[in-house]
């Protein structure tokens, strides 16, 4: 078992609630970066670049840690969907992707702070929306207002309505942190999920 602690380096309320389903005990340092892509970035090189940018800015202020870093686009034909802001950009995003697919490419890196250790992993999920009225759209962003969301909803919430069909290996990837792949990565480290010494206290 290693005798790292873990840091999650961001103040998303979503990812803390899916590294909290590990059972793990972590604290939760926001990272000092600007997030926005580079010109001609590609999305995988978006979010394999912010997910381990965002692991070293939390690890250069932390010692004996493993540090999590994440990052996720949405990408509908080769664009990517940022997060909404508002009401009005969230009914037309959703518009926009009202019967077609949409990929989830979700950025995960763990960083050993001592060691420099670092690895780094993409994990894709896709979604196909039904067809929506634009009715349908409002009154699901007037009940959620997902506005902080990459793709305009929430998918542990009442945007699983919003599907006709999800394609992937890691349901939680589209929430934005993919525990299986992660899950592997804290192996490697000697974290060991299915153990009494790992459980929350």
């Amino acid at each position: 078992m290693s005798r790292l602690h873990i840091v999650l380096a961001s103040s998303s309320p979503y990812r803390r609630a899916l590294l909290a389903r590990l059972g793990l005990e972590f604290a939760c340092i926001a990272p000092e970066l600007d997030e926005r892509p580079l010109k001609d970035e590609t999305p995988f090189s978006t979010v394999t670049r912010l997910a381990e940018s965002k692991a070293r800015s939390v690890a250069s202020r932390t010692r004996d840690a493993l540090v999590i870093g994440s990052d996720q686009v949405a990408v509908l034909e080769g664009n990517i969907l940022g997060k909404p802001g508002s009401r009005e950009a969230n009914i037309a995003q959703l518009v926009n992707a009202s019967g077609r697919w949409v990929d989830f490419l979700t950025g995960v890196c763990l960083l050993n702070s001592n060691s420099d250790f670092c690895q780094l992993a993409v994990v894709e999920y896709s979604v196909e929306f039904r067809r929506l009225s634009r009715f349908q759209i409002e009154c699901y962003v007037d009940r959620e207002r997902p506005f902080d969301c990459a793709g305009g909803f929430k998918a542990e919430g009442l945007g699983v309505a919003l599907f006709r069909r999800m394609r992937g290996d890691d349901p939680t990837a589209l929430i934005g942190l993919p525990l299986i792949r992660l899950r592997r990565m804290l192996e490697k480290e000697g974290v060991e999920l299915l153990s009494p010494a790992t459980s929350a206290g």
